[in-house]
Parts: C-alpha cells; structure tokens; sequence
C-alpha cells in the first residue's frame, strides 16, 4: 500500500531477509524467507485502523488498513469481532518457513491477547488461519522453520483459545481440513460422552480418532460445564518432522479443554501405519517439557487399525494425545546390548592394541616406513578410544533440551575424533604412495610426522570448527534427540560422511595401485625388497581395515534413508561397536613383524625373571 517495501526475499530459507521501510526510518529481519508482515496484521485486529508502532521503539506512519477491513467502520468493527479481514491476506500467502514461523507468531499473540470470549466466528477464522499452514501438502517446510518448538508453540497456542471457546445452544462444531474443534456441554447425569473425529490425513486416505469421558467421571462434576476437543490429523507429522528421533507419530492429535475435576479419558487411534509389526505406544504431549511422555497413557487395546488409550488429563500439563509407532521395546533393548557389549569390547581392545604397541614399539619401527607405519596405526586406535569413551559419555547427556551445551561439546569432540581416525587412515595410504612412487624421494622423519599430524589431526579440526560454527547459530547443529550430527534440517553430517567416504574410495584407489606396482617385475628394480615387504603389510592392513569402516558407515547411512529396518540398525551398531576390535585384529594381531617382536618381547621378560631370581638367591 506504499507504506512498506520488502526487498526480494532470499534463495536460502536460511538467510536472512530485510524488510525496509519506504523512508529508511526503521528495519525489522525475519528468521527466514517470508512476505507476510504478521506484526501489521495483529496491530490491523487490536488498533482499530491503525498501526501505532511496529517493532522496539520504531514509531511509524499509521497504516491504511482498508486493504484488510475495508473502508467503513462496520467491516473493520467486524475485523475486530472475528478477525476475518486477515483472512484473505493470509490463505493468499504460500506456506513457505518465514511465513509459517509468522503465522504462528500471530496465532500465539492473538490466544494470549483475544482469547477472553471465543466466539464462533472467531474460532472459525482462527481455525482457516491455522488449517493453511497444518495442511498436509506443506509439512516437509516445516523442517525449515527456524524455532525447533514452532509445532509445540502452535499446539499450545490453539489449546488455549479453543479452550475459551463459547458454546452455542450447548454445543459448536467447526471444521476445516486439517483441524476440527468441537464442544459439547456436559454434567454428571450426561451417560458419558463422546467426540468423533474422521479427517482427511493425505489426498488418498482418511483418518479417524475418538475421544470419550467415562461416565464415572461426569459424576464428579459439580455444576454444568463444557468440554472441547481439538483434532490435528496432520500435527503429528509435523511435529514428528521438528522432533525426529525416535518420534514416529503414528496417528491424529487429539487434545482436549476438560474441567478441573475430569482427571481421566479414553482415547481411540486409527493408526496411520497399519502392519501388523508396528505397535503403538499411547502418549501424551508434556506441555512444559515439550516432548511426548508415555507416563500419562496406558494401552487399553492395540490391533492393527487402531489402539485404545486410557490417559490422565492434566490442564496445564497432559492435554493432547496420540499414538507412536514403536518398533517395540525389544529393538531398542537388542541395539542397546549390542551397543554396550560392541563399546565394552572395542574399548578393551584398542586398550590392548596400544599396550601391545607400546611394548613392541623399538622392535617394530626401526625404518623410516615402519615408524610411520606405526606411529598411524597408533594415533588410529587412541582416536577411536576417544571416541567410543565420547560416545558413552554423550549418550549420557543425550537430552539435548537440558544439556544443550554439554551436547554440543560432546558432538563437537565425537565428530573431531571420527573424523580423525578416517585422516589417519588416509596418513597411512599416502604413506604407501609415498613408499611406492617416491623411492628416490627421501623425506625425514620430523617431516612426515608434520605432515603426518597436520592430515591426521589438523583437517579433522579444520571441518569440525567450521560445522559447529556454521550450524549452531541457527539451532541445526545436532541431531534432535541424540548427541550427533543434524541430518534432516541442515545436513550437518555431510561434515562427517562426505569426508569419510572420500578417504574410503581414495584407499580403495590406493590398494589397486599397490596391487599392479607390486605385480610387476619393474618395482623390484627401483625399490628394496625391505622397504617392499613393508608397503605390502602396510597395505594388508589398509586393504583389510577400510571395507570394514567403508561397510560400517555405509549401513549408517542406510539406518538414516531407511529408519525402520532393524536389520540395518543391528548391522550399523555391530560393525560401529566393534571397530576397535578389528583394529587390534588386523592391524596388530595379525600382522606377523609385531607377533614376532611381541613374542621376544615376552622370551626377554622371561629371561630378565629367571637372572633377577638367580640373582637374588
């Protein structure tokens, strides 16, 4: 209308984007790409015509709201009873992040300020308002949205003003798509009461949720009172793809506005998911610890439809509920007992593979090759010590919402210290290069372990600062759930992958190089046999540890394309957990100059024993 430009909104749903006012006085940032000035319309609804202030002290030009309300004073009074001069304003809107973050900003303010007397227009408005940004065609831009708890936030937010919802002639029903309200008075001589819902979930299935307040309950009211309940067929979608892991919600949201007195309901779920290996587990949405907590709920029945929930109803804490899919208990507690036992063992053996190193080290490292050979495979094993140690310790402070910077540090060092045994690993396949190709090359020791620490450890250090740097700030840091990597909203373990599979392939590359050189007859005239001897064992090793860390992150991917297949998680947490023994196994044990040297090792010992006995007698 003149009074506001917006520049052009940014490509990147993460980039911030300026709004700037025709006469440069004032200047307001998005957190991400929008075109919806939410502030303009709420002041539209409680200002009358117009707009006083927007912003933090930036006083600005009062706002010609005919554009929403109209020009006479009847539509904007109507503006103002039900909100419906914002209506077209917002459904001509694309659902894109910053305009869904706005919009729930807007249904916050409107619960917390409007929300005295709801009538049912309203209610209705609000409802359209709500329904354009639940609808199911949009959900994937809600992993976009700046604020993690935007889905919680609009969930509270409908609760509280459908909970003030009047009722007419003792009951109100208004639909739309993707959300449902209705009411119904009740009292204790009411023979229990029901709410049915069947709402549209997708373009080609309905989905259908019940709930109902035993008649033991009404008998507990004292005096004619109402009670409303809310359907989402889409929010458990939504708020699955805010919260990732391990929630998977398998059916509508159903939230409830009970009297004080009313302590228990009965809830049916038509599930989603419907094999017959799915069960659910009954949950109820914790308003204050924004998660779900399956405390409030118990299973009544479950079968393949649809399950039956008795749960508690708290009004300021249990007041929506819904089914999750859980691949039973028996998944997580199998994959735990791998995990520990795989960690326990790896933990022991790379202990040992250091021991073992520290007791053959001048036996073992007499060349330059052999030495570096070594001295890899032995920053190899401390890493992955480090890691698994660093792996049990996040699994501690897995609660990202109560130890956010505790899990940032834990994943920080987790992904440091990965990354690190992968650059090690590539440290020993140029090694072989280097043995190979450079045989009148000669280089110093001190220079290959520069070198050696500068790949090892210093690009390690490199790509682990720049993630956090880059993420963090905007919340995209770690994974929701778990202490790791995000992958589903920034990508964050691209930082972690793309490296690793890259070192993989370039070892991969480097055995079939050992494997022509060491066929042809031409190398035995430009190398020693020794130094021979030595690039074949290190390539032993390198050819026997990379399919293994190849294959083992490799099923870690699959668990992230593929989040029900419990073979892939069983396999992943195997191959993870027991890495630090393979190390031992092929890069110690097997390894015959090291068994040699380890057994001399142990005829010295013994020897040393035998002469200090025969001394002391």
């Amino acid at each position: 209308n003149g009074d506001v430009c917006v520049q052009p909104c940014s490509s990147s749903f993460h980039g911030e984007t300026r709004f700037v006012c025709k006469d440069k006085k004032w200047q307001m940032f998005t957190d991400a790409c929008a075109n919806l000035d939410i502030r303009s319309l709420f002041q539209v609804i409680i200002a009358g015509g117009h707009l006083p202030f927007i912003g933090k002290g930036s006083p600005m030009k009062p706002v010609d709201v005919a554009k929403y309300s109209g020009a006479d004073d009847h539509r904007n009074e109507n503006c103002q009873a039900d909100f419906s001069c914002i209506i077209p304003e917002i459904l001509s809107s694309p659902a894109i992040p910053g305009n869904i973050a706005n919009i729930v900003d807007l249904l916050k303010q409107i619960s917390l300020a409007l929300s005295g007397n709801v009538s049912r227009g309203k209610m209705r408005s609000y409802s359209r308002i709500a329904n354009h940004i639940l609808n199911s065609s949009i959900i994937s831009n809600w992993a976009f949205v700046r604020d993690r708890n935007a889905s919680s936030i609009l969930l509270d937010s409908v609760n509280l003003f459908a909970g003030k919802l009047l009722l007419t002639n003792g009951s109100e029903n208004i639909q739309e798509r993707f959300i449902s309200t209705k009411g119904y008075s009740i009292h204790k001589n009411t023979a229990g009461k029901s709410f049915d819902f069947s709402m549209e979930f997708s373009n080609s299935e309905n989905i259908t949720g019940h709930m109902f307040i035993p008649e033991e309950e009404l008998l507990k009211l004292s005096k004619t009172s109402k009670a409303i309940s809310i359907a989402f067929p889409t929010l458990g979608a939504i708020m699955e793809t805010r919260h990732l892991d391990p929630v998977l919600v398998n059916g509508m949201v159903l939230s409830v506005a009970l009297p004080e007195e009313l302590q228990h309901i009965l809830l049916a779920f038509e599930k989603v998911n419907k094999l017959e290996s799915v069960k659910a587990q009954c949950v109820a949405w914790h308003s204050a610890e924004g998660r779900w907590d399956d405390r409030a709920c118990q299973i009544k029945s479950d079968g393949v439809n649809s399950v039956i929930c008795f749960c508690k109803y708290h009004r300021r804490t249990f007041k929506s509920f819904s089914i999750l899919m859980s691949p039973t208990k028996l998944r997580n507690a199998v994959l735990g007992y791998i995990t520990c036992v795989g960690l326990g063992l790896s933990i022991l053996s790379l202990a040992l593979c250091l021991a073992i190193e520290t007791v053959v080290w001048h036996h073992v490292t007499k060349t330059e090759i052999t030495y570096m050979r070594h001295f890899c495979l032995v920053n190899i094993a401390a890493s992955l010590l480090i890691a698994d140690v660093l792996f049990i310790l996040a699994a501690l402070v897995h609660d990202t919402a109560r130890n956010h910077q505790l899990c940032v540090a834990a994943t920080f060092f987790l992904h440091f210290f990965y990354l690190a045994l992968f650059f090690w690993m590539l440290s020993l396949g140029l090694l072989i290069l280097y043995g190979l190709l450079l045989v009148f090359f000669k280089i110093t020791r001190s220079v290959l372990m520069a070198a050696a620490f500068s790949i090892g450890y210093g690009c390690p250090l490199v790509i682990s600062v720049l993630t956090v740097a880059i993420t963090e700030p905007r919340n995209g840091y770690l994974r929701s759930g778990a202490c790791w990597l995000n992958w589903y909203e920034t990508k964050a373990l691209l930082a972690f992958v793309v490296p690793a599979l890259s070192i993989i392939a370039v070892n991969l590359v480097v055995v079939m190089v050992v494997v022509v050189k060491t066929g042809r007859s031409a190398v035995g005239e430009g190398c020693k046999s020794r130094d021979l001897s030595n690039m074949i064992r290190i390539s032993k090793n390198v050819a026997l540890l990379t399919p293994v860390l190849g294959l083992t992150w490799g099923f870690g991917l699959a668990t992230i394309f593929d989040k029900s297949s419990l073979a892939f998680h069983v396999t992943f947490a195997l191959l993870n957990a027991f890495q630090g023994f393979f190390i031992l196994l092929f890069g110690t044990l097997l390894d015959r100059k090291t068994r040699e040297a380890l057994r001399m090792s142990c005829l010295s010992s013994k020897r040393k024993c035998t002469l200090a006995k025969v001394i002391s007698f």
